[in-house]
């Protein structure tokens, strides 16, 4: 788990990965750009939420181009070696300046000397202001030739808004595309893992998260690591009891991920 001053969700992240039958540890950015090498020794990478630097300049932007200037070698190593990683809300918003989604298309390589520049953004929700909410969402089906988004891939997505929904905060969440990229591209990229089911910030194509090619790598505007209790949910007791009885949409996107970096299906 990578964090930094101000971030204030890395606790929460590292909870969700030890439910999903991880180990976490916190590692400072500093100590990482010290010594990069550190990323080697790890099977999952988590950009946890909060206001990196106080979001000076813009949400996630220090963050993120303090990570590109000294932890793009090791972050292309652990792509290479299938590691997966998350990003939630300003994790989201450090992974695109990072240049680490929505990646590139199926059978394009990662440049081995600098970060992939940056095609999407997330910037002012269209209300302009902070949007503090439960909203549902939908879980995006990537084409038939691509494996699935291994954080996705344990959700059920027949579930209803009532079960699938994920609690959001956040004052920069639209998500924009840049020239050279569309929704319709990122869709057929395999690239779009979920939408807002309703109105939410004004995200192109109501995306709410997206996944590189290979669906190891995963950023989310909303918070799973805030749903890993059914208790979390804002009307939870009005749920069906066996829905209960299973994991919550959010405790089961970390178990994905932990099965997935163990080689164990989903």
């Amino acid at each position: 788990m990578i964090r930094t001053a101000g971030t204030n969700c890395d606790r929460e992240m590292c909870r969700a990965f030890e439910l999903g039958g991880a180990s976490a540890e916190l590692v400072h950015l500093d100590a990482l750009g010290a010594r990069p090498s550190r990323l080697d020794a790890f099977d999952l990478i988590g950009f946890p939420g909060g206001f990196s630097y106080g979001d000076d300049i813009a949400s996630g932007r220090i963050f993120a181009m303090r990570a590109r200037q000294t932890l793009w070698a090791a972050l292309r190593r652990a792509i290479e070696r299938g590691v997966p990683m998350i990003g939630a809300c300003n994790g989201f918003q450090v992974m695109v300046q990072i240049g680490l989604l929505p990646g590139p298309d199926a059978g394009q390589g990662w440049p081995a000397d600098a970060p992939p520049a940056q095609t999407v953004a997330l910037t002012w929700n269209d209300s302009a202001r902070f949007v503090d909410r439960w909203a549902p969402v939908t879980v995006e089906p990537r084409p038939a030739s691509m494996g699935e988004c291994v954080w996705t891939a344990g959700l059920d997505a027949d579930a209803g808004a009532d079960v699938l929904r994920l609690p959001v905060a956040h004052a920069e969440g639209r998500l924009v595309v840049g020239e050279g990229t569309s929704v319709p591209a990122l869709e057929a990229g395999g690239h779009v893992a979920l939408r807002y089911a309703e109105p939410v910030n004004g995200s192109a194509g109501s995306i709410a998260g997206l996944c590189d090619a290979s669906g190891r790598i995963f950023g989310v505007m909303p918070h799973p690591e805030r749903y890993l209790s059914w208790a979390h949910h804002p009307f939870w007791t009005r749920l069906d009891p066996s829905v209960r009885a299973g994991e919550t949409p959010g405790a089961a996107m970390f178990r994905s991920a932990v099965r997935a970096a163990r080689g164990t299906p989903v």
